[in-house]
């Protein structure tokens, strides 16, 4: 099977004098179902490595495909492929006006593009979601700002996850800021959502979230969250 995903021979470098290498031939596959945890050292860039691959980062040299197509030949170019390659950062708390506002926002984005016919079908409602995570509705008429880290996580990944049309979700420590017990209930909802994998039970349930992500990549300092949620892993660290 072809994968959803490559990432082939990815180079970043820092701007001279420097121009030491923060990424050097990383290169990585993903599948549909699967959950890959991205290891490495403090500073060895595995944040810059989710925002490349969301195209949000540029590097010098490389290549990453969806179905085997590059963001510049994908139709709608580089929006086309943040739409279907949604980054989900640690901190959300730099994001202008409220969460009603950004969901607002993303929402008419999405109408527009369904009324050309180049839309995708919906999820879950991401206030349904956060509810089910411990967020109450009043929340998000709330300044990014005034969130706390786990309230700002848990809203932008229900939006990430209950928006559709993304067919790999980064995340970047999604539950960084959460306690145990809300971090599990995540770390379920986000496992559940994703479709059976090549050789996996049939008695596995059904994706929850219809239009949700087909896979995941996943940053974590935690190794016991690694092996609850990860399908496998790659490590980053430079020698």
């Amino acid at each position: 099977m072809a994968p959803l995903l490559s990432v082939r021979d990815l180079t970043i470098t820092r701007p001279p004098p420097s121009s030491t290498p923060i990424l050097s031939s990383v290169s990585l596959d993903l599948s549909p179902g699967e959950i890959l945890i991205v290891r490495g050292s403090s500073g060895s860039g595995k944040s810059t490595l989710l925002k490349c691959i969301a195209e949000l980062n540029i590097y010098q040299s490389g290549t990453i495909t969806l179905h085997g197509t590059t963001a510049r030949e994908m139709e709608g170019g580089v929006p086309g492929w943040r739409v279907r390659v949604g980054y989900v950062p640690q901190r959300s708390s730099l994001l202008p006006g409220t969460p009603q506002d950004f969901l607002r926002t993303i929402k008419e984005f999405k109408a527009r593009k369904q009324s050309k016919g180049d839309g995708e079908g919906e999820g879950k409602e991401p206030m349904d979601l956060a509810q089910e995570w411990g967020i109450e509705k009043v929340l998000w008429t709330r300044e990014w700002s005034t969130l706390s880290g786990g309230e700002a996580q848990r809203i932008a990944l229900a939006i990430a996850v209950g928006i559709g049309g993304a067919e790999v979700l980064l995340l970047d420590e999604p539950t960084s800021a959460l306690d145990e017990e809300t971090m599990k209930k995540v770390e379920k909802s986000l496992v559940e959502m994703l479709p059976r994998r090549e050789g996996q039970s049939s008695n596995s349930s059904s994706p929850r979230y219809g239009t949700g992500p087909k896979a995941l990549i996943w940053i974590t300092h935690s190794p016991e969250q690694a092996d609850r949620v990860g399908t496998r892993s790659i490590d980053i660290t430079r020698e």
